[in-house]
């Protein structure tokens, strides 16, 4: 390695920790999304398929030397001001996103573009990192659906179609968010970005071969899932269609992805090796520490006012009632690591005359969305693996919409909602959105409520349908006591 090589990797190397440091939230939140969840089990693989590609064109070490590029510092600017939004919009996803290409500059500020350029390949693909496409799951989950029910309606099979379940003679089949392909659908993109690299050359032969690998596994998921309830047609028994179908998708699907292997081998172009840029002049370490720490400059900024703006919130402290209609304030239970209660949050719980358990948690008025919606998904069952989630409202009326989450087998249910700013919503990108601008006059508290049967009893739809109804849970009596939370405590 030359010495402006080991300057530059030096340089690099301090800037890269300086920013683990600043951005160790989002990696600790994209490596739990790896270990929890199967759709994204392959992030572990990007590093080492990274240093590959990055070897695989180590000949161009010789014809290249780093050139600082103090222009990084602005185009960072976007990525920050992203990455700040993405904070108070409580998307993770947005703020990995947006940390990795803050990360793109830095590096690109000390390498300069010729050698940036010449290694974006294992660069970008660091971009899978980031376990983003979770968005996808319900649009994948409707696409399956319908195809499902087009192709039995091909076959002359009777069935009826209600959301994502799928009704016929032999049983019901349900498409659940695990087989809504998507665990397929971003492995199959990070292997074809893989395959597109190592052996196409051309950019246009590329874009092909990854354009072909977005389509292909959303409609063979369409075929796995339509061929599944065929077999339960042919046995008679959903059931027993049903019990081994994740086998039978992994089969499918890698019989799939052979055939998108072989189909793209003729094409390859492999034998030439990747181009090597032309020699270009160095340039004096000074120019990269300038470089470097203008863009870690803009790049902490965000992160640095996230947390400012976190502890003005944290200012108003919150008192919840204890007391709430047809309701008795009940010793809340010892929190589990996953339901802790972040800073500034009260909790509340209450015993219902409806055999349901209320847990109300107040959070203050500017919370960014990211702790209130993360307890609400723990609190809520919604983290629970293979939970089914719907929509419920009281009974005899048609809103407020509230969050059901069924556990598997249907042991376990839990309504939850969000009051925020005196109004119950569900939570949607607009919700957060109003959470952010917070303009509520006079000011309430944020609560998570959720409704719960107690410890022992059965409940159904039909009980929680008729607990929702309680005027206890109501848009006004919530709104009550989200309003006084925010008084003082008696002394």
């Amino acid at each position: 390695m030359t010495q402006p090589w080991r300057h530059a990797s030096a340089i690099l190397a301090l800037g890269v920790l300086l920013f683990a440091i600043a951005f160790g939230h989002e990696a600790i939140a994209a490596i739990h999304v790896w270990l929890v969840s199967t759709a994204y089990n392959h992030c572990w693989l990007i590093l080492p398929i990274a240093a590959y590609l990055a070897w695989e064109r180590r000949a161009g070490l010789a014809h290249l030397t780093p050139s600082a590029e103090p222009r990084a510092a602005v185009l960072a600017i976007p990525f920050a001001l992203g990455w700040l939004m993405a904070n108070r919009l409580g998307i993770m996803e947005g703020r990995q996103l947006a940390a990795m290409a803050l990360l793109q500059c830095l590096i690109l500020g000390v390498i300069g573009r010729q050698a940036y350029w010449y290694f974006r390949a294992p660069l970008w693909y660091l971009f899978f990192l980031v376990p983003f496409g979770g968005f996808l799951v319900a649009p994948l989950q409707h696409f399956t659906a319908v195809f499902a029910a087009d192709g039995l309606s091909l076959l002359g099979i009777a069935h009826y179609l209600h959301g994502t379940t799928i009704e016929i003679s032999a049983g019901a089949f349900r498409i659940a968010q695990a087989c809504a392909g998507l665990r397929f659908l971003i492995a199959a993109i990070a292997f074809a970005v893989l395959y597109a690299l190592v052996i196409f050359r051309s950019t246009g032969r590329r874009l092909i071969f990854i354009a072909v690998c977005l389509i292909v596994p959303v409609i063979a998921n369409g075929f796995r899932a339509l061929g599944i309830i065929w077999l339960g047609y042919a046995e008679g028994s959903a059931k027993a269609a049903a019990t081994d179908h994740v086998l039978y998708g992994y089969i499918f699907f890698s019989i799939v992805l052979l055939i998108i292997i072989l189909l793209g081998l003729p094409f390859r172009e492999d034998q030439a090796p990747p181009p090597v840029p032309a020699d270009i002049a160095p340039q004096r370490p000074p120019a990269r520490i300038t470089a470097t720490l203008a863009v870690l400059a803009i790049s902490l900024a965000a992160p640095i006012t996230a947390t400012a703006l976190d502890h003005l919130a944290l200012a108003t402290k919150v008192n919840p009632p204890t007391t709430l209609a047809d309701c008795r304030l009940i010793t809340s239970p010892s929190a589990r690591p996953t339901t802790r209660l972040p800073s500034g949050a009260v909790r509340r719980d209450f015993t219902c005359a409806n055999a349901m358990r209320v847990t109300i948690v107040a959070f203050p008025p500017a919370t960014t969305p990211e702790p209130i919606f993360d307890l609400r998904r723990a609190l809520g069952l919604i983290n629970l693996r293979e939970a089914h989630l719907g929509l419920i409202s009281p009974t005899g009326r048609t809103t407020p919409l509230w969050q059901l989450a069924v556990s598997k087998g249907g042991h376990h249910l839990a309504a939850s909602d969000l009051l925020i700013d005196g109004r119950l919503t569900l939570g949607s990108l607009l919700t957060r959105l109003h959470m952010v601008a917070n303009r509520s006059t006079p000011p309430a508290a944020q609560l998570v409520v959720i409704l719960t049967p107690k410890p022992g009893q059965a409940a159904s739809r039909t009980a929680i349908r008729q607990a929702l109804a309680s005027p206890s849970l109501s848009n006004a009596s919530l709104r009550q006591f989200a309003q006084a939370a925010l008084r003082p405590a008696p002394r």
